[in-house]
C-alpha cells in the first residue's frame, strides 16, 4: 500500500538460558551474520527487522528484545516481558540443563507477560549436531578425507542432549509453537520468527489481541496521522516507549 512502510509492529522478548544462542539469533536476523563469540548481554539489547507476510499481503517490523540469561538480571529484564506479543524460548540442544531451564524462564515469562502471548520453542546449534554436519558437508564443494569426515561425525554425534521428539513433545504440552535453527548457518532463524508473527496476525484476525488496547502490537499509521490510538494491548495497559516504540 502506497505510503506504508509496514502494517503492524510486534513486541519480541528472546529468552532462555545464558550461552544457548540468543545474541547470535537476533544478528542472524537483522543483519544476516554470524557472532561466534558475542559479549554477554547485559540487561538487554535491541534489535529490529521488516518480514513480509505474502498470504496476508502485509509488512510487519519485529521489534525483538534480547534478554540477559542470568539470574542477577531477572528483575530487568522482567519488565520487558510485559506488553510482547511474541516470545522466543531457546534453549541449546546439546545442552541438556538449558532445555530443563527453559520450563522456569516460561514460567516467569507467563508470569509478568500477557497470557495470549504467542511462545515459540527454538532449540538452537543444530549445527553442532551430526544431521546437520552432514547437511553442510553435502553442500561443500570441497571435502575433508572421508576418515576425517566420518571422525567428526561420530564426534558430533554425541554432542545432541535434546531430542526433536522430547522437545515436540514439551512444547505441545505448553501450547508452544517449535523450530531448531542454527544462528551459524541461518537454518530456521527467519522461519521462527515469520511462524510466531503468523500466529500473533492470527489472534489479530480472531480478536484475542483488543484493537486499539495492546503494546505489543502496534497498528502503521494512515498518511493523514488523525487516527487517535493506533496501539493494540493485551492488557489495557499502554506500552511504554522504550518497550515498543519505532
Amino acid at each position: 500500500m502506497a505510503g506504508i512502510s509496514w502494517h503492524y509492529v510486534f513486541k519480541f522478548i528472546i529468552t532462555g538460558d545464558a550461552a544457548v544462542g540468543k545474541s547470535s539469533l537476533l544478528i542472524r536476523l537483522t543483519d544476516q551474520r554470524f557472532l561466534a563469540n558475542p559479549d554477554p548481554t547485559l540487561g538487554v539489547e535491541f534489535g529490529s527487522k521488516l518480514i513480509t507476510i505474502p498470504e496476508e499481503n502485509k509488512i510487519i517490523k519485529l521489534q525483538c528484545w534480547d534478554t540477559a540469561g542470568t539470574e542477577s538480571f531477572r528483575s530487568i529484564t522482567r519488565s520487558y516481558y510485559r506488553g510482547a506479543a511474541g516470545c522466543l524460548l531457546v534453549y541449546d540442544v546439546t545442552s541438556r540443563k538449558s532445555f530443563l531451564n527453559a520450563r522456569t524462564w516460561l514460567a516467569d515469562v507467563r508470569q509478568h507477560a500477557d497470557p495470549h502471548l504467542t511462545c515459540i520453542l527454538v532449540g538452537n546449534k543444530v549445527d553442532l549436531c551430526q544431521d546437520e554436519s552432514e547437511l553442510e558437508s553435502n553442500s561443500n564443494a570441497e571435502r575433508t578425507s572421508s576418515t576425517r569426515v566420518h571422525n567428526e561425525s561420530n564426534a558430533a554425534k554425541h554432542k545432541r542432549q535434546v531430542s526433536v521428539e522430547e522437545a515436540e513433545l514439551f512444547a505441545k504440552e505448553e501450547g508452544l509453537l517449535f523450530v531448531e535453527s542454527s544462528a551459524k548457518s541461518g537454518l530456521n532463524v527467519e522461519r521462527a520468527f515469520e511462524q510466531a508473527a503468523r500466529d500473533i496476525l492470527d489472534k489479530i484476525h480472531r480478536g484475542t489481541f483488543d484493537d486499539d488496547q495492546s503494546p505489543g502490537v502496534k497498528l502503521s499509521k494512515p498518511a493523514t496521522g488523525n487516527t487517535p490510538n493506533n496501539t493494540l494491548s493485551l492488557d489495557g495497559v499502554r506500552s511504554r516507549p522504550s518497550c515498543c516504540s519505532s
